[in-house]
């Protein structure tokens, strides 16, 4: 549920880069609104002027930047009678449940979070306590209120009206362990999670990370569908981090800015099922067979490049909470009626004959708008038969989720 608020404000961003020797100039955001209602944003602070945006880098990457350009500006300039957010008194703001707020991906995302002036109210779920976390998050000068529930009897409450449920729950990948390993522990929890999500905020978009996603997407929609409020426009699977990964490590081949730089990712979430999709990179540029082949393993190895240096200290914490930040922000930003949202995701889609497939999609109020279907024509030759080599092992791993839940009553 949206619930309204209010302010007037203008940032300049104190985040320029200090060394004029460095090769890489950080332009300062600057963004200035000129309103007759108050607003606030990341930095709390008040003004009032004409809107502007420039700036090269913000802390969710290009599409933020973008987006930043898209919220204010045009709505003041082109379409601010029909989306008033942020120059109105009655411009809507989000609540956001985080699942598994405590764990390692948990934290630096409620902090991520925190940071968006598009929400409200977050609430933290554990099973761990959370008060401590609560608290210390609660400090930082940011809108959004903060609430801790822990246990599951403060589960169902921590749903109560929400509008973008996250769930990255679950144990961690060890050395050594395949997401497939985490399967038997994390479906358990997603399962049960996803029924208190049915039983309390059916209407949310529901963010899925925890691993493996391959099988935890479909398990949730069958749930969903048991429940009988399963919107297949409103379930995601997190795919961003392939994303995220794969425009960091083309942009370092290429010598490019990461600003520059974007990878449409296909497929799944795990192993082979991760499939860059390097011809249609864009800026259009071309690779080598040698590049295509490096560039395509590292992106489909780089969750275990990241558990095999933490030395059985965790897995990809970090990038993950940056790449489900910048997945909530996007939601969100679809939520309130922007119209030029688009994200790789882990769906139910009709693109091939999988019932469930990550791709470019177009985010909207209702959840997916639409899908890219021209992203899986063209391809190379490698590419058309690494798309057709994926596909075993993610409908196993589909069936496999299924299967799960056939076997276990959902609670009423």
């Amino acid at each position: 549920m949206a619930v309204r608020a209010a302010a007037t404000y203008s940032i300049a961003s104190p985040y320029v880069n200090p060394k004029p020797n460095l090769p890489h100039q950080i332009k300062p955001a600057t963004i200035t609104v000129n309103s007759q209602y108050p607003l606030r944003g990341f930095s709390g602070l008040k003004a009032a002027a004409d809107v502007t945006c420039e700036s090269e880098t913000s802390f969710l990457g290009r599409e933020s930047n973008a987006a930043l350009v898209r919220t204010f500006a045009p709505r003041t300039q082109n379409y601010c009678k029909n989306y008033q957010h942020h120059l109105n008194p009655q411009a809507s703001y989000y609540k956001v449940a985080i699942l598994g707020a405590a764990g390692g991906i948990g934290q630096p995302l409620s902090l991520l979070v925190k940071m968006s002036p598009l929400i409200s109210d977050i609430n933290l779920y554990d099973i761990a306590n959370v008060k401590g976390i609560t608290a210390d998050l609660a400090h930082c000068n940011t809108p959004a209120k903060v609430i801790g529930f822990t246990g599951t009897s403060e589960l169902a409450d921590s749903l109560k009206g929400v509008d973008v449920v996250v769930i990255p729950a679950g144990v961690p990948r060890k050395p050594g362990m395949t997401r497939d390993d985490l399967f038997n522990t994390n479906a358990s929890i997603v399962k049960s999670l996803i029924e208190a999500v049915a039983d309390n905020c059916p209407q949310a978009f529901i963010h899925i990370i925890t691993n493996p996603v391959n099988s935890m997407v479909p398990i949730a929609a069958e749930v969903l569908k048991q429940k009988g409020v399963y919107d297949p426009k409103k379930l995601f699977g997190v795919t961003t981090l392939d994303v995220v990964r794969a425009n960091t490590f083309v942009a370092k081949k290429k010598n490019l800015k990461l600003i520059d730089v974007d990878v449409p990712v296909v497929g799944g979430h795990a192993g082979i099922t991760i499939l860059p999709l390097l011809s249609k990179t864009r800026p259009s540029m071309s690779f080598t067979d040698e590049e295509v082949q490096e560039l395509t393993q590292r992106i489909q190895d780089a969750g275990t490049e990241v558990v095999e240096a933490k030395v059985g200290e965790g897995s990809a914490t970090l990038s993950m909470a940056y790449a489900a930040a910048r997945f909530v922000e996007s939601s969100l930003r679809a939520l309130d009626g922007d119209a030029d949202v688009y994200e790789c995701a882990y769906v139910e889609s009709n693109l091939t004959e999988l019932p469930f497939f990550a791709s470019r999609i177009k985010l909207g109020r209702k959840g997916v708008e639409a899908f890219i279907p021209s992203e899986l024509q063209g391809l190379t030759e490698f590419e058309a038969k690494a798309l057709e080599a994926l596909k075993p092992e993610l409908k196993a791993s589909i069936d496999k989720g299924v299967a799960f839940v056939h076997k276990q009553p959902v609670a009423a």
